[in-house]
């Protein structure tokens, strides 16, 4: 038998500190500063501002973001942009290969729904897949994605992004958008030479270009380096985590999400269990050796993960250790990841709940 209960997270007005756990809580002034901080850099620069929606995956917080002056949204997979164009997003790029016929057809009609709906190809084969889909419907907008030096996916070179933006120009059912990357970080010299010789390339062709889109929370505060850009994405920004302090993109006090989770176990001095295991934190290392960030405990360390369990090893621990029932807040390693393991999301100011959303997108992976 269900309780309806279990179903309240929380209510305005509640005190965090009596939130049962684990549970991911939000700070509203951190996530403002974020938002205003990250948009007032591009402003500064010129440059448009694309918010990735893969950190937080909720409507309001898009809508926030688009409020401070981004341009249009940025997702990862078909299902993500169809929550967002049903909540009334027109200006949608879904930075990912899209093969397959249950997901061109679900990419149809989305195109159908939304006036500025943008994909990425970087192979002659998705391009020419997309081309058999929407050939005799209403075009569908593409950008070529390149590799420059990430290392993921898209085309090597500019020659065969030129190729491949001809390719997409010629083919019956697709529009040439410009042309798209994430690169990795601390790289703006070798992005941006990347770029010119592309866009050397396409106006010797007579191609045009709108849209040149660069991305990456680690490389936000360089983008204006890389001055043939139109455009920058990021996401994690937006809450930040353990690994944007350590890349030197933010402190710890500019973590908007916080893990809260419960001691439940001291078996011996030197060990500490808390009640968030790899379901709330996630096993996503990003290069650490622990699985997050005790705030107050910085010389404990989540060493690791079951389902449910969290092992904390204490033995540097030179002042206070953890008591049984007391709550911790761990900056996690990776936040995107743990926007993807709960329903909802409880934000607060100044440790008093102030609302609760749901995860809109949340398991929307394909």
């Amino acid at each position: 038998m269900s309780d309806a209960s279990f179903a309240v997270v929380a209510r305005a007005g509640d005190r965090i500190a009596d939130l049962s756990t684990p549970r991911p809580v939000i700070d509203e002034d951190r996530l403002a500063a974020n938002i205003a901080r990250v948009q007032s850099h591009m402003d500064q620069h010129g440059l448009n501002f694309r918010p990735h929606i893969k950190t937080h995956k909720i409507p309001a917080l898009a809508v926030a973001q688009l409020a401070a002056g981004a341009r249009g949204i940025n997702c990862q997979k078909v299902t993500e942009a169809e929550v967002f164009a049903a909540a009334g997003f027109g200006d949608i790029l879904i930075t990912f290969n899209i093969i397959g016929q249950q997901k061109l057809e679900r990419l149809e009609k989305l195109n159908e729904k939304i006036p500025a709906l943008k994909v990425v190809a970087d192979s002659e084969t998705t391009v020419d897949g997309l081309s058999a889909h929407f050939s005799g419907h209403q075009p569908l907008t593409v950008l070529v994605e390149c590799d420059t030096g990430g290392g993921r996916c898209g085309v090597q070179t500019p020659e065969e992004a030129a190729a491949l933006a001809r390719r997409i120009a010629a083919a019956d059912g697709l529009t040439f958008g410009g042309i798209v990357t994430y690169p990795k970080p601390q790289a703006a010299a070798a992005v941006e030479a990347f770029i010119v010789e592309t866009l050397d390339r396409l106006k010797s062709d007579a191609i045009a270009c709108p849209i040149v889109s660069n991305g990456g929370t680690p490389s936000l505060f360089e983008a204006h380096l890389v001055p043939s850009a139109t455009e920058h994405r990021a996401g994690t920004y937006i809450y930040n985590d353990r690994q944007m302090v350590r890349m030197g993109h933010c402190t710890e006090d500019d973590c908007a999400m916080h893990v809260l989770a419960t001691v439940v176990s001291r078996p011996t001095a030197d060990r500490a269990v808390i009640d968030a295991g790899s379901k709330a934190l996630t096993s996503d290392l990003q290069g650490f050796s622990d699985y997050g960030l005790i705030v107050g405990y910085p010389q404990a360390r989540i060493t690791s993960l079951s389902e449910e369990h969290g092992v904390i090893d204490l033995s540097n621990c030179t002042g206070p250790r953890p008591q049984i029932g007391e709550k911790l807040f761990i900056i996690p390693n990776h936040t995107c990841v743990v926007s993807n393991l709960f329903d909802t999301m409880v934000f607060h100011r100044g440790g008093v709940v102030t609302r609760v959303e749901d995860v809109a997108a949340r398991g929307l992976v394909w």
